[in-house]
């Protein structure tokens, strides 16, 4: 948490261009609010950020003194960045990042899961995939090199004796934002693509894609904590206590979720629409749902196992030791 008496600076306005909540604090004069910055993504396995901040729980959990304010990023890596830089606080993120900044350094600890599974690969109508025994020699696209899905679909591929370019296969690697998958499945630039919900049931709707890998057939399927909620150490021992209304605002936003499905949907669209200016069907959105499972819990057993994965395709360089990067005292 920190004092903030001037806007945000704009180099952050990175991928979409978007920036919530930015402002001056009380510029009007007296004492300024501290200032809470949440990141997330505008992506389906992110609601429990927009479900929070849409419902007021951030607010209501860290109280009247303090600013709360929201960035979004388009990947990983711009997330990460900003965490680093202490320009947010806390936010949604996937593990793949977590774990490669981490074993490079990062000052970075996982207080909770926010979602798992609904990652997918997928094929485009043009490319004539028809099964895993098609990918030779093709091009797949992911958000991010190394990003989770990424792993997700390279250590499924290594059971078929399929692998990156990157490390001597013969598929080709290119990274996007999965907003634009479609326009890329039709202009032919690419064959596939490991995307997370809703963007998979979107291809399939729009594009007329084919989903050649479901989120239950690919590594780890449901198991992995797709979205977690992250901060850094350096919070934590500055504030516990701000940490700890973090996550309890998450909880808070996933029970709502549990129990109030369709408005949790509502939000969401609503949300991402005005961070993308997309609309998603409704009907894409009730798929999509169905492979997601939003839930506080983090397998720490499928962590490590998912950084083993990382270390064998080269994504990492040393297998970490992910005691330190687990921080379970803010989960009830």
């Amino acid at each position: 948490m920190k004092k903030r008496t001037k806007a945000i600076g704009m180099s952050l306005l990175l991928g979409m261009g978007l920036l919530a909540g930015c402002g001056t604090s009380n510029a009007g004069g007296g004492d300024a609010k501290d200032t809470v910055v949440i990141g997330y993504f505008p992506n389906i396995d992110h609601a429990p950020a927009m479900v929070a901040r849409e419902k007021g729980y951030y607010e209501k959990a860290l109280g009247e003194d303090v600013k709360i304010e929201y960035k979004t990023f388009p990947d990983g890596g711009a997330f990460m960045t900003a965490l680093k830089t202490g320009d947010i606080d806390a936010g949604l993120v996937g593990p793949g990042p977590v774990m490669n900044n981490f074993t490079n350094g990062a000052d970075v600890k996982i207080l909770a899961g926010a979602s798992s599974g609904g990652t997918a690969i997928v094929a485009s109508k043009e490319s004539g995939i028809d099964s895993v025994e098609d990918f030779e020699g093709k091009t797949f696209i992911t958000p991010g090199v190394g990003c989770t899905h990424d792993v997700q679909m390279e250590t499924f591929l290594q059971d078929y004796g399929i692998s990156s370019a990157r490390i001597g296969g013969t598929l080709s690697h290119v990274t996007g934002n999965p907003a634009q998958y479609a326009s890329m499945f039709e202009s032919g630039k690419v064959d596939l693509a490991a995307v997370p919900e809703p963007w998979a049931s979107q291809l399939v709707k729009d594009a007329g894609a084919k989903i050649i890998v479901d989120s239950t057939q690919i590594a780890y399927g449901k198991t992995l904590p797709n979205t977690i909620l992250v901060s850094s150490g350096k919070k934590i021992n500055e504030n516990k206590d701000v940490i700890a209304k973090i996550v309890k605002a998450q909880e808070e936003a996933i029970d709502f979720i549990e129990q109030n499905p369709e408005e949790a949907k509502e939000i969401t669209i609503k949300n991402i629409k005005e961070i993308t200016k997309q609309e998603l069907d409704k009907d894409v959105v009730d798929t999509a749902w169905t492979n997601i499972r939003f839930t506080e819990e983090v397998n720490t057993d499928v962590i490590q196992q998912f950084a083993n994965s990382s270390l064998e395709l080269k994504f990492l360089k040393e297998k970490p030791d992910f005691a330190a990067l687990i921080d379970n005292q803010f989960i009830n």
